[in-house]
């Protein structure tokens, strides 16, 4: 049973303060599994519109467990490669539109001891969004910090038509070790206040899951890429694909964490973007990795550019406009990582964590009667 909860005004300008202005991480303290939050929000016509909160996972241990992987599992969840993957389900109240949907994630390393945390990498990890039996979809991509804590605020609007009644999330985290991480995940809903005069132009009316794979390298699937058919529902004023790309290496070095590599994507035989993901910003978010090494150049080891991401941060979708080339009826979509770093001698070798999916976006009852 879903059980709601009131808050105050007062109470909901207090968390305000104490947040930096946004409601962050304020479920676990008022909060029990399952339970939604409405939150007075803002004034929308003489009307007074509702933040919900919807947890979808609390202090849920991520971790690397052969030999026990339940063994920190919650009531409820589901685990799989051995404690690395954690599935809970979590219910989606009705909701109209126009509502924007946030996804926030805090990831925490579990503590050692007073100076050090259990897992002091950076590791890669996301939520994703299980869909019956096609491809999961990934709501948030990140990499986690040099053993610290991160915290992630993503607009996942477009992914409305799928976060309806129940739905399953899964949250992955690439660990080892064990224990190793913990990790919070919550669903806001607030509805877009038009006392401005903003309306809306358009909205998700449906979404297709097209690929997903964590490890796309050059000994399994070859020169020729990944080919999926994707069946376009019915015309659309835009049909949009979003596509998730980072790149990695077994050894930590060379292609494809250092050396980027162009990403393909083509539909029906036709090129349709050509990139090489990369991040040259990493410096940046130094501050948050407290276990990253320095080297003797004065670079630590946060700092380097990579391809397509940096450690305590998300990595964006690339999101392209296709609606000439997905019409409606059956498509060949094609992903390609070119010239992917093979096996060498040791074994080691170079793999990107790709994965995609297409939204059909409709326009809204006010701009067609513009």
């Amino acid at each position: 049973m879903t059980e709601s909860v009131l808050v105050s005004s007062a109470l909901k300008e207090s968390w305000l303060a104490r947040s930096g202005g946004r409601l962050s991480h304020v479920v676990p303290a008022f909060a029990v599994w399952l339970m939604l939050i409405v939150l007075p929000g803002a004034v929308t016509g003489d009307d007074e519109a509702e933040v919900t909160i919807v947890p979808v996972m609390h202090d849920v241990a991520i971790q690397f467990n052969p030999d026990n992987p339940n063994e920190l599992a919650p009531e409820h969840a589901e685990v799989f490669e051995n404690g690395r993957v954690v599935r809970l389900k979590a219910a989606i109240p009705e909701y109209d539109q126009p509502t924007t949907i946030w996804a926030r994630v805090s990831v925490y390393p579990v503590p050692k001891d007073d100076r050090l945390v259990c897992d002091a990498w950076d590791r890669a990890g996301h939520v994703r969004l299980v869909v019956n039996d096609e491809p999961p979809i990934e709501m948030v991509k990140f990499i986690t910090a040099f053993g610290g804590q991160t915290d992630f605020e993503v607009d996942v609007t477009h992914l409305a038509p799928l976060l309806q009644d129940t739905c399953v999330f899964e949250a992955f985290i690439d660990t080892w070790v064990t224990p190793a991480w913990t990790i919070d995940v919550e669903l806001v809903f607030e509805p877009v206040d038009t006392s401005d005069y903003y309306v809306p132009t358009e909205y998700a009316a449906w979404v297709k899951p097209v690929m997903f794979t964590q490890s796309y390298n050059a000994q399994d699937i070859g020169p020729t890429g990944i080919e999926v058919l994707c069946e376009v529902p019915s015309a659309s004023d835009r049909v949009l694909l979003y596509y998730f790309t980072s790149g990695h290496c077994t050894d930590g070095r060379g292609a494809g964490e250092f050396v980027t590599k162009d990403n393909v994507i083509l539909v029906d035989d036709v090129v349709v973007y050509r990139f090489r993901p990369w991040r040259d910003d990493c410096r940046e978010f130094r501050a948050i990795n407290p276990y990253s090494a320095r080297w003797s150049d004065g670079w630590w080891s946060s700092d380097f550019r990579r391809s397509g991401w940096c450690p305590g941060d998300v990595v964006e979708p690339v999101v392209l406009d296709l609606t000439d080339h997905l019409t409606p009826g059956e498509h060949r979509i094609g992903f390609v990582v070119e010239d992917v770093r093979p096996v060498d001698s040791a074994g080691h070798f170079g793999y990107w964590r790709v994965s995609s999916f297409v939204v059909g976006m409709e326009e809204t009852e006010a701009m067609q009667n513009r």
